[in-house]
């Protein structure tokens, strides 16, 4: 399996990095993003661009992938509905159209979140434009499209958050996570689950297209 990793350098990135890196079938990883991933691999080749918008140049690196892992994003607090939407929305299609073109085999998955609004019209900002964002995605002619919705993610494996507001939020519940996954297991999930998860769905074939955090954990377990 050779897989296309997007957002390796953020933290759900670098656990599903971490995972690829570790598994048998899968012989090369591509990372392309904003900034390097700080991991050394025989089976790891990177892309860093500064502008994601245009992947024209790069084009001919980014055939004969298997699966598609889209993990970037950004979070939606201090943003205006616009400019959140040039990320999480344009900046998404505007990618997977391309590896969708380049790639007509590939499995995509798409890290959304837990309460996304499929309807696209909900009061809450960010689920309306994450809701859009998945179905207008589930369009692309790919073999196979996946949209991950995990709550909370816990970070592993010395994996941190680029996010300082997510960094504090770990800081103040992680005394608490044992607790919590006994009593909501289906409400957090990790970074190695989720990644264990992602090459599952491409192993295994067709699931529902939505993949919530008890889908997570049980694919990823």
């Amino acid at each position: 399996m050779k897989v296309l990793l997007l957002g390796g350098s953020g933290m759900v990135g670098q656990g599903v990095l971490r995972e690829c890196l570790l598994a048998s079938d899968v012989t090369s990883v591509l990372s392309v993003g904003r900034s390097p991933t700080g991991r050394t691999d025989p089976k790891l080749l990177e892309i860093v661009r500064a502008d994601l918008t245009d992947l024209g140049p790069v084009e001919p690196q980014l055939t004969g992938y298997d699966a598609g892992f889209f993990c970037l994003g950004v979070s939606s607090v201090g943003k205006t509905e616009a400019d959140y939407r040039r990320v999480t929305h344009d900046l998404t299609l505007r990618v997977a159209g391309t590896l969708a073109r380049l790639n007509p085999g590939m499995t995509f998955v798409y890290v959304s979140g837990a309460g996304t609004d499929s309807t696209g019209k909900g009061r809450s900002m960010w689920a309306r434009v994450k809701g859009q964002t998945e179905n207008d995605l589930l369009r692309l002619p790919f073999k196979a499209a996946y949209m991950f919705r995990p709550g909370a993610i816990q970070p592993r494996h010395g994996i941190r958050s680029k996010t300082a507001v997510y960094r504090l939020a770990y800081l103040i519940v992680r005394p608490f996570l044992p607790i919590i996954s006994r009593v909501a297991p289906n409400s957090i999930t990790t970074t190695d689950q989720v990644g264990r998860a992602m090459l599952a769905v491409v192993r295994q074939g067709p699931t529902e297209q939505r993949v919530e955090t008890r889908d997570i954990n049980r694919l990823g377990a």
